[in-house]
């Protein structure tokens, strides 16, 4: 039986985060999270009547075990807190708001796992702002947009992880567009494997990816990308200022890459986060690309014991619908 992270161990890292005299009082187990557990722990008699714990602990990753995958791979599973470190000191030294990291523990003293505690950023999500107070939503959209602008003006000729950059610097060979390329073939065999429907397209989508591929001029440059920023991995502070999160993946990469993401997951409301000058064919690959990992991975997903089904089962289809539909193009 799957076991999550322990109130005990949540009290003790959250005393040292707060002071000895701090009382737990209550503890949460946030949704959405499939690498990490989420905790909101509600304390009395300290400086903060909440905090948010991260735990990397082996229970509270939900993803099948996969084959070796080099750790230079900026696709590699984004997970721990290493790769979370560094890329929390990376953006708050550009300014872009980040929950405030209270203690970073990787002495496993008060359990098997990394864990951290951060501020409780309690505005919510933008997803649920973008409902339910618009025209506050349309504010941190407004400063969504300069935080990214400030993101995409840092460049690396390499690309990969922050942490892995930090630590090697450099990444192996290749291209962006390679990579990509090599993913979305591995996911179309993988979607295929479970997907009927993408069974039987499964050749006419390898032909496109190959022509799509054979469009993409060679680049040297690359932006700092968050990779998988959807509205509900954005929170919005009392101030009503955006603040990131699930921040692991921070990497240098393709620029296109981070705008096809945000126009899947914003839709309407994407033009506010939009910029000029993208490479439209670069765009293309990585739009099909991203469809296929977004078919696949839920998938996946799915052959262990993830507990919400139906979001992952509802996000495989309407991109197994989606993916189809490129082809009518």
């Amino acid at each position: 039986m799957r076991r999550f992270t322990e109130g005990e161990v949540l009290s003790g890292v959250v005393r040292e985060a707060l002071g000895a005299g701090a009382c737990v009082v209550g503890v949460e187990r946030l949704r959405g999270g499939s690498k990490k557990g989420v905790y909101r722990v509600h304390t009395e008699g300290a400086r903060a009547p909440s905090v948010i714990v991260y735990s990397w602990a082996e229970g509270e990753n939900f993803w099948p075990a996969v084959g070796a995958v080099e750790a230079a791979d900026p696709f590699a599973p984004a997970s721990g807190l290493v790769p979370f470190l560094a890329a929390q000191r990376r953006l708050d030294s550009l300014g872009v708001r980040v929950p405030g990291v209270l203690v970073a523990d990787d002495s496993r003293r008060h359990g098997p796992a990394d864990v951290a505690v951060v501020e409780d950023v309690a505005g919510g999500t933008l997803e649920a702002l973008l409902t339910t107070d618009p025209a506050r939503a349309a504010q941190a959209l407004r400063e969504l947009a300069a935080l990214l602008q400030v993101m995409h003006r840092q460049h690396s000729e390499h690309y990969g992880r922050v942490d892995v950059l930090k630590g090697s610097g450099a990444v192996g060979g290749g291209s962006c567009q390679r990579l990509v390329l090599e993913r979305a073939v591995e996911d179309l065999g993988e979607a295929a494997g479970r997907e009927p429907r993408i069974a039987a397209a499964a050749a006419v989508l390898h032909e496109r990816l190959q022509e799509l591929a054979g469009r993409v001029a060679p680049r040297r440059q690359h932006a700092l990308i968050h990779g998988e920023l959807g509205p509900d991995h954005v929170l919005v502070d009392a101030l009503g200022h955006p603040v990131l999160i699930d921040i692991e993946g921070l990497m240098f990469f393709d620029v296109e890459w981070e705008h096809v993401f945000l126009r899947l997951r914003f839709g309407d409301h994407y033009p506010a986060l939009s910029r000029p000058g993208l490479d439209p064919a670069r765009s293309d690959l990585y739009l099909l690309a991203m469809r296929l990992s977004l078919v696949a991975g839920p998938l996946r997903l799915l052959d262990g014991d993830f507990p919400h089904r139906t979001v992952m089962q509802d996000i495989a289809e309407h991109n197994v619908r989606q993916t189809l539909a490129l082809l009518a193009r």
